[in-house]
């Protein structure tokens, strides 16, 4: 008898098979934008297909590895990293998934979209990249902190061109050196301190304890300048070069390659996913440093510039993970058999595929939005949304990062055993997605940012606007989908009254991520409507159904099986 082998599942192509993402962008780009980014796009999709798909595998198969001496007992410090993290860098950098939006020629041809090009390049790019997305995040971040006008200008045009090059040769990406054991998001508590050289150059000593793409060129680190006062605002953050090419405190004896005068790495974590990652220890003793901006003046404020990129790129994970999962979960269910039929034929398997399709559509428009909102910031200084993506940022990355989780769970659920098998690769979709609500801030973290943005800043203004007009655009759509959004409407209006009357209250606080949630799916709610306005029937489907899930606490289960079909 023959041994019963199970066919892989070979998911459809992430881009021409991704009917939502190419809605997405015509309405947002229209059809000749969208048409002078298709080659790109197909570009990247069918390496992503073939040898990045392969190089994703590679990379997790040989994660990272610390050697601390050479052979004579010399303290090297070397990160030592596979083949496939290399060709995983080389092709962010060829297919400008950190430089398009900082690309001339990309601004002149999509302007403020170029972000929205960008985000459908991390969709494709990011969820089997070894989770070299993270690199990119932290190399976007660093640009736009560069990127800044109070930033030197000598340090901005030694750096920046390297974080935007489009060349693997000279590409280069970022860490971010912010957390600390006795503090962690509790930045107030960072004891990292710099002390001025006298030449413009700046010397910091301290301890960072979670500091993810170890091997990247260089870092921006927060530290506290000699003689600030306490708390987190006095912060400032600086660009620490790595390696020792960088370094005017190397001498000419010291290899190119070598850690920077100063800077050690005590040891690479062992965490629960993102192994591919290298995520260091690093300790620092007098290392060089140049600040960005006057350190003289608090710096948090520069440094969120940094960290709103990376939140959104968090939220862009979220999303491109959770659409990857569910086209290997529909490969899977099209050829696996099942009680004398297809699994994919199953009532209930389809309702439990269309559930998962409904989530990661909210996801995705939702982190589209913020990206979209980033690039009127960038290019057109658009105060409107400004103030709404100070608190879209925090509401995207929160929000998506859950649905996350819970998508990954489903997903390794739907393999059955394979699911829970190593080789399968299906286990780590878990693994690294649980990393999604933690990094860039927890969930609760971000709530209470959400109303520090509605509070002090009245950030619920352009949200609550553009709920009421998506309102009026549902009723087009349908009648009941435009009273659920109604109602959440009214309902969160009255949260943010209740909110903004008597904020520091414990029950406030208490139920700040309760508030944050339902803040974030009731904005959902309107992207997928505007989404759905111009004629797209997945949206309209994801909208009615995500109303339902998410606004009412509804089952979806029968609707879902009903239109899996529109829905992937």
């Amino acid at each position: 008898m023959a041994r019963f082998v199970q066919p892989a599942p070979v998911p459809a192509d992430p881009y021409t098979g991704d009917r939502l993402l190419r809605s997405w962008l015509d309405r947002q780009l229209g059809p000749a934008g969208h048409a002078a980014a298709t080659d790109r796009l197909a570009s990247l999709s069918a390496e992503v297909v073939g040898p990045l798909r392969a190089a994703h595998v590679d990379a997790e198969a040989h994660p990272p590895t610390l050697v601390r001496y050479d052979p004579w007992g010399a303290r090297i410090d070397r990160i030592d990293t596979a083949a496939g993290w290399q060709s995983q860098r080389a092709a962010a950098a060829r297919h400008a998934v950190v430089a398009l939006p900082y690309l001339d020629s990309a601004r002149a041809t999509w302007g403020a979209a170029a972000r929205v090009v960008q985000h459908a390049l991390l969709h494709l790019y990011g969820p089997e990249s070894a989770t070299f997305s993270c690199p990119v995040a932290m190399a976007d971040g660093a640009a736009a902190l560069l990127s800044l006008p109070e930033v030197d200008p000598a340090v901005r045009e030694a750096w920046l061109p390297r974080l935007t090059s489009t060349d693997p040769d000279t590409a280069i990406t970022s860490g971010q050196w912010m957390t600390e054991s006795q503090g962690g998001s509790d930045l107030a508590r960072s004891s990292t301190t710099g002390r001025a050289a006298g030449d413009g150059s700046w010397r910091l000593t301290g301890e960072k304890w979670f500091c993810s793409a170890a091997d990247a060129a260089m870092a921006v680190a927060l530290a506290r300048p000699e003689g600030a006062g306490p708390g987190s605002r006095s912060l400032v953050p600086f660009l620490v070069p790595r390696y020792a090419a960088d370094s005017l405190l190397a001498g000419p004896d010291l290899d190119p390659a070598a850690p920077a005068p100063g800077v050690t790495v005590h040891r690479l974590k062992d965490k629960l996913g993102t192994r591919a990652l290298p995520t260091a220890e690093i300790g620092l003793r007098d290392a060089y440093a140049l600040p960005l901006g006057d350190p003289g003046q608090p710096g948090l404020t520069r440094a969120m510039t940094l960290v709103v990129v990376t939140r959104l790129h968090n939220a862009a994970a979220a999303a491109g993970g959770m659409r990857r999962g569910l086209a290997y979960a529909l490969a899977y269910a099209g050829t696996r058999q099942v009680a004398g039929g297809r699994l994919i034929d199953s009532p209930l398997h389809r309702a439990t595929l269309g559930t998962l399709a409904v989530d990661a559509a909210g996801a995705f428009v939702l982190a589209g939005h913020a990206f979209a909102l980033m690039g009127r910031v960038e290019v057109g200084a658009d105060p409107e949304a400004a103030a709404e993506l100070r608190v879209v940022a925090p509401l995207a990355k929160l929000a998506t990062g859950r649905l996350a989780v819970a998508a990954a769970s489903e997903y390794v659920e739907c393999f059955g055993g394979a699911g829970y098998v190593e080789d399968t690769g299906v286990p780590r979709l878990l693994r690294d997605a649980q990393v999604l609500p933690i990094w860039e801030g927890t969930t609760n973290v971000l709530a209470l940012d959400v109303l520090r943005a509605v509070v002090r800043e009245d950030a619920a203004t352009p949200l609550l606007r553009r709920l009421d007009a998506a309102t009026d655009i549902a009723r087009r759509l349908t009648p009941v989908l435009a009273d659920a959004v109604a109602r959440a409407t009214a309902q969160l209006r009255t949260a943010v009254a209740e909110v903004t009357a008597d904020p520091g209250t414990p029950p406030v606080v208490a139920g700040a991520r309760g508030f944050a949630l339902r803040t974030a799916y009731a904005l959902t709610t309107a992207l997928l409507v505007e989404q759905a306005a111009g004629g797209d029937e997945t949206a309209e489907v994801a909208a009615r159904l995500w109303a339902r899930r998410w606004l009412q606490h509804e089952d979806v289960a029968i609707d879902a099986h009903q239109h899996l079909e529109v829905l992937c």
